[in-house]
This record gives C-alpha cells, structure tokens and sequence, in this order.
C-alpha cells in the first residue's frame, strides 16, 4: 500500500477516534485497523457497535449472537474477514439508559454520515454492502439512492461502486428475511465479488 494512503488513513482513524459529536451515546467512537484494511474487497456497513460485540471486543459483528451468525454468512459467501472492512452507521453505541442497545437516531447518523463518507473513498472497495435499513439509510445521506430493503441481494450502482442492500445478521431481521434466505444472499454476494476479481461476468458492474 502507498505510504500516503497509510498515512491518510491512520489520520482518518484518529481523527474519528477523537470525535463527540453525540454525548448521549455510550461508548466512544470505536473504529481501527482491527475492522479492515484500505483495498478491501467489501466494505461492510453495519448500524452500530452492540453492547456486547464492539463495544466488548472492539470490532463490529463478534462475540455477540449477531456477530456469530454474521460469522457464519461471511463463511457461505466464502469471504475472511481478512478480505473485508467491517464499520457501522453510527461509530459510537447508542445506549439506553440502563445500557441496553438502541437504534440510532437521525440525528446521530447524519453526525456520523461524515465519517462514513471518508471511510468509503479511505477503503476505496468495490463493493459496498448494507446490512440493514440503518445503513441503508447513511448512504442515503452521503449521495441519494431510491434502494430499500425490497432490492435485498440486488447489486446496484451507487457513488461509482456497486452497492449490495441485505437484511442485518440481528435476531429481529430473520422475521422479516428468514437465515437460508440470508444465507442464500451472501453465497450470491460472494459469486458476485469472485466473478469480479477473475474479470468474469459482473466485473463492469465493480467499477
């Protein structure tokens, strides 16, 4: 990797670390090198640290039941968390007052939106996947799109990459989009990005 392209990003990473734009949040911001590297195949956009995932371990998407099964998906697209960069909506946790997760409001996702928009172009990914309607959303607000959770597993344009809408790996989304049906979405995701890298059919659609 070019030495600017480190140098930039690890100014990304403190600069990040650093902020306190949502005081009622319950952790600081909690993003590093442990979440990915810049030239990663997929950056993955999560909505927040959980209680007991990052906010416990420091990276998205471990420890907790949310993180095992989104463990379980990145192995049935055949992906390693080697090859991606995992962050969320909001950096900080959204606390409830007696510690529990909540859902982060409008108003600290737009506050984040700055930070997620230099992650993307710090990352610089060909693909970018949202795993629910939080994150969904937070790319709204860095360039508008017209996608919902209706285009789940579709891949489409988005700010020069190719965007991939899917249902969050959390207990409640599998009321709505039932785990095979997950699982069914990453193995496609997966085809996706290995069609891509072997200049094979899908490749144009990456860049």
């Amino acid at each position: 990797m070019e030495p600017d392209r480190v140098t930039a990003f690890e100014s990304l990473l403190e600069r990040a670390a650093a902020c306190r734009r949502c005081p009622d949040m319950g952790s600081p911001p909690i993003l590093s090198r442990r979440h990915g590297a810049p030239g990663a195949r997929v950056l993955f956009v999560g909505e927040a640290p959980g209680r007991l995932g990052a906010v416990r371990t420091g990276v998205p998407m471990t420890s907790d039941n949310t993180g095992r099964r989104f463990g379980r998906l990145l192995a049935a697209a055949g992906l390693r968390r080697e090859e991606v960069f995992i962050t969320n909506a909001v950096l900080c946790h959204p606390a409830r007052p007696d510690g529990r997760n909540r859902t982060p409001t409008a108003r600290e996702v737009a506050a984040c939106a700055p930070w997620l928009a230099a992650l993307v172009e710090a990352v610089d990914a060909p693909v970018v996947v949202t795993l629910g309607a939080t994150a969904l959303d937070a790319l709204r607000r860095i360039e508008p799109h017209p996608y919902t959770l209706a285009d789940a597993g579709r891949p489409v344009p988005w700010r020069g990459r190719t965007l991939v809408p899917l249902y969050h790996p959390g207990p409640r989304a599998l009321i709505h989009r039932p785990e095979a049906a997950q699982a069914e979405d990453f193995r496609r995701l997966g085809a996706l990005v290995r069609g891509a890298a072997a200049g094979g059919e899908g490749a144009a659609s990456l860049r």
